[in-house]
């Protein structure tokens, strides 16, 4: 498995697992929508962040939670562009990775300071992306997803979901290799055209994914309903099942952990690593 992503010139151990920080500006996420609505906010939860230890803030314009209506373009700019303007001016040394699915948001973003692509399409909804990212020669996130956010939920049909789920993957990754992208990591889409025993049964093959696949795998599940659902609670409510799920996305090869709580995600890191000694 590869062990380094090159993020702007500067090479990243995946020896080690990563945290990503999650840091939503839409108004309509299934967390913390409008949580981060002006500069102060937005700027006081990314210092949090980075002090807790995050290796990555995730920033996104756009909502993909299930059922959600799409922005155009323009508007998805228009609320990225100069935030992440002045995130990248005010912290040089962090590494912002950019939650799109569009092309053309994808190459203004790493033209203004980003350092990786997450696309929870997998190039699905936009046929230039994997030219673009190639031609950017950025670290890219491939995640798992059939169809879109509005239409995910009734395209949860597999006939072996692992099987299924490494075959579309990696018919994806053998067309970014063919463009000569190299640092590729594979996010298999906790709760994005999944039900909820689905993304149970994925992340108890996790390890199959990863043997097979052989790249850095990130995983996602930060505060989602198959957390809050089985265990009867509120998004709000979710943190303990994140952080219990967390460790065992560790104990099954995750290389990256995405999440809105970077300080209980890295002292989860902290106890893997010591379990590991």
């Amino acid at each position: 498995m590869q062990k380094t992503i090159n993020c702007r010139g500067k090479l990243v151990s995946l020896d080690t697992p990563k945290v990503m920080g999650i840091l939503n500006l839409t108004p309509d996420s299934f967390f913390d929508g409008g949580k981060f609505d002006d500069k102060t906010k937005i700027f006081s939860q990314v210092e949090k962040m980075l002090s807790e230890g995050a290796d990555f803030i995730d920033i996104g314009a756009i909502s993909s939670r299930p059922g959600a209506s799409l922005i155009t373009v323009k508007e998805e700019l228009e609320r990225l562009i100069p935030v992440l303007k002045e995130l990248v001016k005010s912290f040089p040394e962090a590494l912002f990775s950019i939650d799109t699915f569009r092309a053309e948001v994808a190459k203004q973003s790493i033209e203004n300071g980003a350092a990786i692509i997450n696309d929870i399409s997998g190039g699905n909804l936009d046929e230039n992306m994997f030219k673009t990212i190639a031609k950017l020669k950025c670290p890219y996130i491939l995640m798992h997803m059939r169809g879109t956010p509005e239409t995910m939920n009734s395209l949860a049909n597999y006939e072996n979901l692992t099987t299924d789920i490494i075959q579309e993957l990696v018919f994806k990754i053998d067309k970014l290799i063919e463009l000569n992208v190299s640092d590729i990591i594979v996010d298999p889409g906790f709760g994005f055209s999944k039900t909820v025993a689905q993304n149970f049964e994925l992340l108890k093959e996790l390890v199959i994914l990863k043997k097979i696949i052989d790249l850095p795998i990130l995983v996602g599940i930060s505060r989602k309903s198959m957390i809050w659902r089985t265990l009867n609670v509120t998004a709000n409510e979710a943190l303990n099942g994140t952080t219990a799920l967390n460790m065992i996305a560790l104990e099954k090869g995750s290389n990256i952990l995405r999440v809105h709580d970077v300080k209980e995600a890295k002292e989860t890191i902290t106890l893997f690593k010591a379990l590991h000694n």
